[in-house]
C-alpha cells in the first residue's frame, strides 16, 4: 500500500517525541491515559486499523484475531518480547507481526547486575534501615553482605543480554558460566571467559549466582521447577530479569522461606502484576516493578524502531523486525 496514510492503533502511552512523530507520518489514534485496553477494546481497535501497536500487556489470542476484520494488515508491537501475541494465527490471516529486538540489551543487563549486588550486599535492607530511622551507627557485624567478586555466576540463556550480563560479571571478577540451547561459537567464549554447561541441572548445582535471561517459550516454562530448584546450593541467589513464567514462583517461594535458596532478585513475575504475597515478606528478596528496560533512551529507541517498522511496511516492502513462526 505505498502512498497511502495508514490508520494506527497505539494501545499505551508512549514517549511523547514518539507519539510525536507517528502523528506526522500516520493517521495515528493515541491514548489518552495510560490504562490496559480490555479485551473487547483491543478487537475493536484491531476493527479499525490498519496497524496496531500493542504492547507486552495485550494478551491476543487466536480468538481475538478470528474477530479482527479484514482491515488490519500488520501489528508493530512495542517491546521484544512476542509471546503475548499469537504469532501464527496472526500469519494465517495474513497479519504481520513485527517487534523492537535488541533496544535494551544493555539496560537489561543493568538491571540485572544491579539486582545482584543488591541481593548479595542487602542494599534494600539497608536502605529500609535509613528511610525507617533506625540506623543507630556501625557495627562490624551489621548488614554483613556477601563479596561478589570470586563467585560462580551461571546464565541461563546467552543471547544478546545474557552475553551482555556476562561482561558486566567480568568486570566485577565474577566467574562466567552458561548453559544455552546451542553452544557459542570457541572465539565468543574465549571473549566472555564462559564455561559452557550442557547440562542445566550440572550447572544449577554448582553456581553460586543464576542469571535468568531466556525467552518464555513453551519449552522454558517452569525450566526451574521443583526438582531443579532443590539442586541448588543453600547459599545460592537466583536473579530473573528476562520472563517470570521461567521459574515456578511458588517452589521458589517455597525454599525462600525456608532458607534452602539464599535470595531473589526479581523482575519479572508469573503472573505479570500479580505477586505472590509471600514473596513481599521475605528480607532475602529484592521486587522490582518490570523496569528493567525502563529508561528513557530505551523507551524512545524502541518507538523509532516501529515506526521503522510500519513505514516500512507503508511503503511495500517488509518490515526490518518481522517476526516469523520459525523465531518462536
Amino acid at each position: 500500500m505505498p502512498g497511502a496514510r495508514l490508520s494506527v492503533v497505539v494501545t499505551r502511552r508512549l514517549p511523547e517525541a514518539v507519539e510525536t512523530r507517528m502523528t506526522e507520518l500516520f493517521d495515528v489514534e493515541l491514548r489518552s491515559d495510560d490504562r490496559p485496553m480490555s479485551k473487547e477494546d483491543l478487537v475493536a481497535a484491531m476493527g479499525r486499523a490498519d496497524v496496531l501497536v500493542p504492547t507486552i500487556t495485550d494478551q491476543i489470542d487466536a480468538a481475538m484475531l478470528a474477530r479482527a476484520g479484514d482491515k488490519l494488515k500488520l501489528i508493530a508491537s512495542f517491546g521484544a518480547g512476542i509471546d503475548h501475541i499469537d504469532v501464527a494465527t496472526a500469519r494465517q490471516r495474513g497479519i504481520l507481526v513485527s517487534n523492537t529486538p535488541g533496544v535494551v540489551t544493555d539496560d537489561t543487563a543493568d538491571m540485572a547486575m544491579a539486582l545482584i549486588l543488591a541481593v548479595i550486599r542487602r542494599i534494600p535492607e539497608g536502605l529500609r534501615a535509613m528511610q525507617e530511622g533506625s540506623w543507630t551507627g556501625w557495627a562490624p557485624t551489621a548488614f554483613l553482605g556477601g563479596r561478589v567478586g570470586g563467585r560462580r555466576l551461571g546464565i541461563l540463556g546467552m543471547g544478546r543480554i545474557g552475553q551482555a550480563v556476562a561482561r558486566r560479571a567480568r568486570a566485577f571478577g565474577m566467574q562466567v558460566h552458561y548453559h544455552n540451547r546451542k553452544r557459542l561459537r570457541p572465539e565468543v567464549e574465549a571473549e566472555h571467559e564462559a564455561t559452557w554447561w550442557e547440562s542445566l541441572d550440572q550447572m544449577v548445582s554448582r553456581i553460586d549466582v543464576l542469571s535468568i535471561n531466556c525467552p518464555h517459550t513453551p519449552s522454558t516454562f517452569h525450566l526451574l521447577n521443583a526438582r531443579r530448584l532443590k539442586l541448588m546450593k543453600p547459599s545460592a541467589v537466583i536473579v530473573n530479569t528476562s520472563r517470570g513464567e521461567v521459574i515456578d514462583e511458588n517452589a521458589l517461594t517455597r525454599m525462600l522461606r525456608a532458607g534452602e535458596i539464599a535470595g531473589a532478585g526479581l523482575d519479572v513475575f508469573e503472573r505479570g502484576h500479580e505477586i505472590n504475597p509471600r514473596l513481599r515478606e521475605l528480607d532475602n528478596v529484592v521486587l522490582l516493578p518490570h523496569m528493567g528496560s525502563a529508561t528513557v533512551e530505551g523507551r524512545i529507541e524502541m518507538g523509532e524502531k516501529v515506526i521503522i517498522n510500519i513505514k516500512t511496511f507503508a511503503d511495500g516492502h517488509r518490515p526490518p523486525d518481522l517476526v516469523v513462526p520459525s523465531m518462536l
